[in-house]
């Protein structure tokens, strides 16, 4: 009980910030954004090649721009860590009697908090352009996009903590998401790309995001790929909170 009322506690304290603040969850939004409106009307020309998955370009695009979403933004977290590690915030707040791993799941809550809602932002301007999504499978989409975001917060917590300085966390952080997205089929569908494309995408968790993304908007819930694609990064989400917690522990003990 008393993790739990501690995770509250630092998850209000950051949410008072955010809402102070509230035009990043905008800025954040914006580059998705961009790509929905720029990118995705240059794949209607492809959609009917073959091997192009089915329901239409928008159905395809808008779920790799959530998981995209999920990605890059929560990969910039570690910033406002390392700066707070810096101002000597988290010092301040290690005297407290505020559990350890609280002080990790508090921050983490509210980053996966603003990634809904910037989730959600995207699919309402979504649909004038042609998307297409039952609420049953908008809703486990945001539910994946909730575990990458988390999976990721955690990893780049992690990282922050190890390396305390952004001019090594940005080019380490960024550097590795770029081969996670490109191999996970974002932008164009891993269908149209080479056999040994394919084959190294196979190890990118990622791409079983993506691919139980592409199905939850196409109305197969019940199809294999969502429930491989879920467990994947549930497993992964978990993996990463455990790694950012002992993190945690380590650089406040």
């Amino acid at each position: 009980m008393k993790t739990l009322r501690d995770t509250w506690l630092i998850f209000g304290r950051y949410f008072g910030i955010l809402l102070g603040n509230p035009v990043w969850v905008i800025i954040g939004v914006t580059q998705p954004v961009l790509y929905l409106v720029l990118f995705a009307p240059l794949l209607k020309s492809i959609a009917t090649v073959q091997g192009f998955p089915p329901g239409g370009a928008y159905n395809v695009f808008v779920p790799g721009l959530l998981i995209q979403l999920g990605l890059f933004g929560a990969a910039g977290v570690g910033f406002s860590l390392i700066a707070e590690l810096r101002a000597g915030v988290i010092e301040r707040l290690r005297v407290t009697p505020v559990s350890r791993i609280s002080l990790m799941l508090g921050r983490a809550l509210r980053d996966m908090l603003v990634l809904l809602i910037q989730s959600a932002i995207l699919l309402l301007l979504a649909i004038p352009f042609g998307l297409q999504a039952t609420v049953g499978g908008a809703a486990v989409m945001l539910a994946l996009v909730a575990l990458v975001g988390l999976a990721t917060a955690c990893i780049a917590y992690a990282v922050a903590l190890w390396l305390r300085s952004e001019d090594s966390y940005a080019p380490l952080i960024f550097t590795a998401s770029l081969p996670l997205l490109l191999l996970s089929g974002v932008l164009l569908p891993l269908t149209l790309a080479p056999d040994w494309l394919r084959t190294i995408a196979d190890v990118n968790p990622l791409s079983y995001a993506v691919n139980a993304a592409r199905d939850l908007f196409n109305g197969h819930m019940a199809s294999p790929e969502v429930a491989k694609g879920t467990l994947i990064m549930a497993v992964l989400a978990v993996g990463s909170l455990i790694l950012a917690a002992r993190s945690f522990n380590r650089a406040i003990a």
